[in-house]
């Protein structure tokens, strides 16, 4: 939440989220950032299937990878952190409109395949 306008279309969403260049907006903006506010200790995180196009011009797809990148660093030696932390990157798409049959039918199987596994749930012929 700190840096979103500073990407692409981010800028116009300053409107509705406010802007870390002011600092009253980024006092606001860092106590929900889910970037900066990861505990580093506690519960474990659920499992976790992150979603991002590597052309996604509204929705940076660097936002993602560093939230992931940092929600792994800063659970990696929690003992109790079993559940998977991971992220679908998928290529040549942007934020979702306009994909080809064939990317959505692959990307609903990985993310079913991804509840499915993480819910023990067994396959039934």
């Amino acid at each position: 939440m700190m840096r979103f306008h500073k990407f692409t279309i981010g800028h116009a969403w300053t409107s509705d989220f406010g802007s870390s260049d002011i600092e009253e907006e980024f006092n606001w903006l860092i106590r929900y950032s889910p970037l900066h506010t990861i505990p580093a200790s506690g519960e474990q995180f659920p499992a976790m299937l992150l979603l991002t196009g590597d052309h996604d011009d509204r929705v940076v797809p660097l936002h993602s990878l560093k939230y992931i990148a940092e929600l792994q660093y800063v659970r990696k030696n929690q003992p109790n952190q079993t559940n998977p932390l991971l992220i679908r990157v998928d290529t040549k798409s942007g934020h979702g409109a306009g994909k080809p049959t064939a990317k959505i039918i692959e990307e609903l199987a990985e993310i079913y395949s991804f509840i499915a596994e993480n819910l023990k749930i067994d396959w039934q012929e």
